[in-house]
């Protein structure tokens, strides 16, 4: 049989008294008597009564739940950042839905329609390789759902965002080669749609520039950070009329595709060619020929930023803020 769940209506009649004096009672109004408040909490202990979580949330027009959209949780940058936006989230009483675009645009866009229709109270993002257009989070604002994005942020578009200073770091990666007496550097970089993947190639340019390094047009590369498409770049630049000396890749799953693609090829990474690359995960320190250098992006960091200005623009409410551009400064980490 199935056990009817207790409500304010039946204390009310136990104690022949009003819902609405009930409801007052149990949310401790000062207009209602101490000596009716115990009746009521008594009677409600002895009921059994549980609060219904959803109606409360929607009196209060909240639901203190925040969604996360971002590319892929098995990328330990990602899942470092979200452990920092739990960390943060959850210290104020919020939950967290995740969800995992997969680097697909239509997964992403389901993302943001299923947090609009479970009214979030905020979400935070890190777009997908195949975005190119702001207008899906356009709808978030629509019904006045905050948002902010960290790492990958969509371009031309005033938001809150959390990044890396990734032009500066490019431009110290290259200098790091160069006073390692190396000249032909390629590049292995991510979707031009990505103001990050731009980020990339402008501090590649500057330094190549700056050092009198030459710039091979064959040797820049844009990958959509899949592994089939970061392989079929790579024997491109195998298959080359002149091998480049290094390769400054996306990141380290980028550098790990690349090198098994030299392997392929019969050549041994960081002794044949070089790679250099961004987020330094853990798992290059167990390679036999790890990457020369990564740079460390502090992912934790990164997301718990995130958490802190999404929190900050709710406790806002009504108040307008001005987009906020916050940057977390990245370290060249030498393997």
């Amino acid at each position: 049989m199935q056990k009817t769940q207790v409500t304010i209506k039946h204390i009310a009649q136990a104690l022949n008294i009003s819902i609405s004096t009930v409801s007052r009672a149990l949310q401790n109004h000062p207009r209602i008597g101490l000596r009716t408040k115990e009746k009521v909490f008594e009677m409600a202990q002895r009921l059994n009564y549980v609060p219904n979580p959803a109606a409360i949330l929607l009196k209060k027009n909240k639901t203190f739940t925040i969604g996360v959209v971002l590319p892929h949780l098995q990328e330990e940058f990602f899942s470092q950042a979200i452990t920092a936006i739990e960390d943060v989230i959850s210290a104020e009483n919020y939950n967290v839905v995740v969800s995992q675009s997969r680097d697909k645009l239509e997964r992403e866009n389901r993302a943001i329609k299923s947090f609009i229709s479970s009214r979030v109270d905020g979400v935070i993002a890190s777009i997908s390789a195949e975005t190119t257009q702001y207008y899906q989070f356009r709808e978030l604002e629509r019904y006045g759902i905050p948002i902010v994005f960290f790492d990958r942020a969509p371009k031309d578009v005033p938001v809150n965002k959390v990044r890396g200073n990734i032009a500066d770091a490019a431009f110290e990666v290259i200098d790091f080669l160069a006073n390692k007496g190396i000249k032909k550097v390629a590049i292995l970089n991510g979707p031009a749609s990505l103001e990050i993947s731009d980020e990339r190639l402008m501090g590649y340019w500057g330094a190549m520039k700056k050092f009198n390094l030459p710039i091979i047009q064959n040797y820049i590369k844009s990958t959509d950070l899949s592994k089939e498409d970061t392989t079929k770049k790579m024997i491109e630049l195998l298959n080359g009329e002149e091998l480049p000396e290094a390769v400054f890749c996306f990141n380290d799953y980028v550098a790990l595709y690349a090198m098994q693609a030299c392997k392929q090829k019969g050549l041994v990474p960081n002794k044949d060619i070089m790679f250099v690359s961004f987020a330094n995960l853990p798992i290059t320190t167990y390679l036999d020929n790890p990457p020369l250098a990564s740079v460390e992006q502090f992912a934790y960091q990164m997301g718990e930023k995130a958490a802190q200005l999404l929190l900050k623009i709710i406790h806002a409410e009504k108040e307008t803020l001005e987009p906020e551009d916050i940057v977390v400064n990245t370290k060249l980490i030498i393997h």
